[in-house]
Formats: structure tokens, C-alpha cells, sequence
């Protein structure tokens, strides 16, 4: 084997160990089924009881450019190896307490900041392996692994909880989480400073100026980084509202306690099929096109959540199990599309900070909905208005998404090289 193909499966082999460390920290998209599992001697209302998954939310968006400022520094091995640590003590430091404020800091605050830099460094670290033609493909894929992760932490928290309690069973997980992360961080490397990325694909050479790499500093002044950010928090923030929410949803307005865990599952394992799936798509038909299907989709689909409440005859499991996957598909849908876009509209070489900085939508969009949810819930009864609200939020989304346009400079002239070409041309 020749040292282009050995260094080939090195990519690949970075891309298996980032997926696995994301999935290793699912436990976030399972706090629904930790917070139904919150005994009502502890005494928490219902907007405590979404306090540290929106917290975590936010921190984990805010850390994610610390991450990336600290990757390019250490390295993706460091990096992700303290996040799996100060994940993994979140998780622990919250098995010995009842209290929603210890809860706050140590899964909002702790964990919040180990996924943070965990997630800065999995998907840049493998994009450096592979070429522009399979950035959608490859960010679907590592990010799935977080999005799958709560398809195993849901059902095995549930059944651990019963068989041993919340606590133990946050205690165990923490544990197992620090082990696991901290393992896949070893295989995380970037590729040697002499690394040619080969593509078999032809590409497009513009007489126009090559595209430019944009600093942090430069992508904030540009119009377009407030469209992606609004419409990355609103697009977000609905799906992590019914994540949230998730097990509260099918127990209390839909009346199928039974399910909870597994329809957590499923819409999990929609979200991880969904970023694969619109990450492909995304570099088949383009970013903005697979984003405004995705939007418009998941407005429907959240607008039809009002719809499944008790006694209603859309209140069956078959239903419920196809409704949740797909909004989870159009969730994931953000996290594989909006990194590829930052990639495309703002250049490769400040790619991880410049998309620490556009990440810090999905944070604020999460804590926003999810708290709003929670707060809805506790006025009127129900997360009804919650899924007027975020159905308007989506509608929004796409018709942002409909007028944005790339930053850079409009090609205005092109033809199509062999990859031989392009390398000579470049």
C-alpha cells in the first residue's frame, strides 16, 4: 500500500474515532428521560427541571470557539481529551446532588464545556483528510455520531434508572463517558504539513480571484453571518425544543408514558441519519437548497406536534415513531449543512473558529425555545403555543435562507478541469 492510500485510511480512521467520542456524549440529547426520571420529592418545577439542558446548550455553543482557539494551539488529541474529561465530572459531580443548581453547573456548566470542545475539534480535524467535494458528507457523518448518541443513552438510561436509580446511573455514565472520550481522542490527529488531499472529482477554476480565507474578525461584518446565525438559531432552537422536551411530550400530552424512551430513540436515530443523509444532499444540490427543504419540512412537521394529544387517533405509536425521526432528520439537518456552509463562504484555513463563532446560534436558539417551552408548559398546560412558535420561527428561517447569498465574489467565468488540471492551474 503506498503512503497516499495509508494516509487515506488515517483520514478515515480519524473520522471513526470523532464520531465515536461525539456518540459517547449523546447523554445531552437524553435529558428528556433524566428529566422525567426527577422524583417530585426533590421539589423542581418544570422550567428547573429544562434548566441544565439549556444551560448545557449555551455553554456548549460558547466553548465550542474556545475549542476551536485551543485545536488550533494543542491539537485535536488534547483538546478532545479534556473534554471528555470535564464531561465525564459533570456527569459524576450531578449523580451526588438533587439540587437544580448544582445540576445547573455541573451538566449545564461542566458537561456544556467538555462536549463544546469535543465538538470544535472532531469535524475540523477530519475535513483536513478530505477533499471540498465530500465536506458535507464527512461533517454528516461525525456529527451524526452525537446526534445517534442518545438512541443507546435513552434506552439504557431508562432501564438503569429502574433497575438502580437516577443518581448511580448518571455516576455510571459519567464514568464510562470519561473513559470512551478520552480513548478516541488518541487516534485524533491532524494530517502531516505534506498531505495533498486527492479528489477524483472534476472542479470548477474561476478566472476570478481565488476565494478568501476569512478571520473571525472579518466574518462578523459581513451581513451574511447574521442571516446564518439567525436562521441556524431558529432552525436549531425547534428541534432542540422538542428534544428537550421529548419524554414530557409523549408522557403527559400524548399519554404514552410506555414509549418515552423509545421514541427519544427514534428521533435520534433520525437526527444521526439526517445529517448523513442532508450532508450528502447539501453537496449534490447545494447548501441553501437543502436548508430551505429542511426548513420547510420541519415547520410542517411541528405544527402537526399540536395535533398528537390524547385520544386523538393520531395518537399511535407507529405515528409517533415516524413524526419524531423526521423532525429529528430536519434537526440534524443544521449541524451537517451550517458547517459546510461556514467552510464554503468563509474559506478552510480559520474554519474551525470561524464556525465557533456561528455555533453560538445553536446555544442561544436551544436555551431560548427550550425555556420558552418550559415556561409555555407551566402557564397554560401544554407545549401547544411552543409549536406555534417555533413553527413561525422555522417559516422565518427559510425565507432568510431564500435571499442569503456567499460573501465572496461572484465567478465570472468558469470551466471544468480534471483534477490534473486544477492542481496545475492552481
Amino acid at each position: 500500500m503506498d503512503k497516499s492510500a495509508r494516509q487515506g485510511n488515517k483520514g478515515w480512521l480519524v473520522v471513526v474515532a470523532g464520531t465515536c467520542a461525539l456518540l459517547a456524549l449523546g447523554v445531552l440529547y437524553a435529558w428528556s428521560v433524566v428529566k422525567a426520571a426527577i422524583p417530585t420529592e426533590w421539589g423542581w418545577a418544570e422550567a428547573q427541571k429544562t434548566l441544565p439542558y439549556s444551560i448545557a446548550c449555551v455553554v456548549f455553543s460558547v466553548m465550542t470557539p474556545v475549542g476551536a482557539r485551543l485545536l488550533s494551539r494543542f491539537g485535536p488529541r488534547i483538546v478532545i481529551s479534556l473534554g471528555g474529561l470535564l464531561a465525564g465530572l459533570g456527569m459524576i459531580i450531578s449523580s451526588q446532588s438533587s439540587s437544580p443548581w448544582i445540576y445547573s453547573i455541573a451538566f449545564g456548566g461542566l458537561l456544556g464545556t467538555g462536549i463544546g470542545f469535543v465538538y470544535a475539534s472532531a469535524s475540523p480535524t477530519a475535513l483536513r483528510w478530505f477533499p471540498a467535494s465530500k465536506t458535507g458528507m464527512i461533517s454528516g457523518i461525525v456529527v451524526a455520531g452525537f446526534g445517534l448518541g442518545s438512541a443507546w443513552v435513552a434506552p439504557l438510561s431508562r432501564s438503569l434508572i429502574a433497575a438502580i436509580g437516577l443518581q448511580s446511573t448518571l455516576l455510571y455514565l459519567g464514568v464510562g463517558m470519561l473513559i470512551v472520550v478520552i480513548a478516541c481522542a488518541q487516534f485524533m490527529q491532524f494530517p502531516p504539513a505534506d498531505y495533498v488531499v486527492a479528489d477524483n472529482k472534476s472542479v470548477k477554476v474561476s478566472n476570478a480571484a481565488k476565494k478568501a480565507d476569512f478571520t473571525p474578525g472579518q466574518v462578523v461584518k459581513t451581513w451574511q453571518f447574521y442571516f446564518m446565525w439567525i436562521t441556524f438559531a431558529f432552525g436549531s432552537g425547534a428541534g432542540l425544543m422538542v428534544i428537550g422536551n421529548l419524554a414530557s411530550i409523549v408522557k403527559d400530552q400524548i399519554g404514552l408514558a410506555a414509549v418515552s424512551a423509545v421514541a427519544v430513540s427514534a428521533l435520534a436515530i433520525g437526527n444521526g441519519t439526517g445529517r448523513v443523509l442532508y450532508g450528502m444532499l447539501s453537496d449534490k444540490a447545494g447548501r441553501k437548497t437543502t436548508l430551505l427543504i429542511a426548513f420547510s419540512l420541519q415547520a410542517v412537521l411541528i405544527y402537526l406536534m399540536s395535533f398528537f394529544v390524547k385520544d386523538s387517533p393520531y395518537a399511535n405509536v407507529p405515528l409517533l415513531m415516524a413524526l419524531v425521526a423526521l423532525i429529528g432528520a430536519n434537526y440534524g439537518s443544521n449541524l451537517a449543512v451550517f458547517p459546510a456552509m461556514t467552510k464554503d463562504y468563509y474559506g478552510t484555513k480559520n474554519f474551525a473558529m470561524n464556525f465557533g463563532v456561528v455555533y453560538t446560534a445553536w446555544g442561544l436558539g436551544g436555551f431560548l425555545l427550550s425555556q420558552l417551552a418550559g415556561s409555555i408548559k407551566d402557564m397554560y398546560g401544554d407545549f401547544t403555543y411552543a409549536y406555534y412558535l417555533a413553527t413561525a420561527m422555522l417559516i422565518v428561517a427559510a425565507v432568510m435562507m431564500a435571499v442569503l447569498k456567499s460573501p465572496q465574489p461572484e465567478e465570472k467565468k468558469e470551466e471544468t478541469l480534471n483534477p490534473q488540471q486544477a492542481l496545475s492551474a492552481d
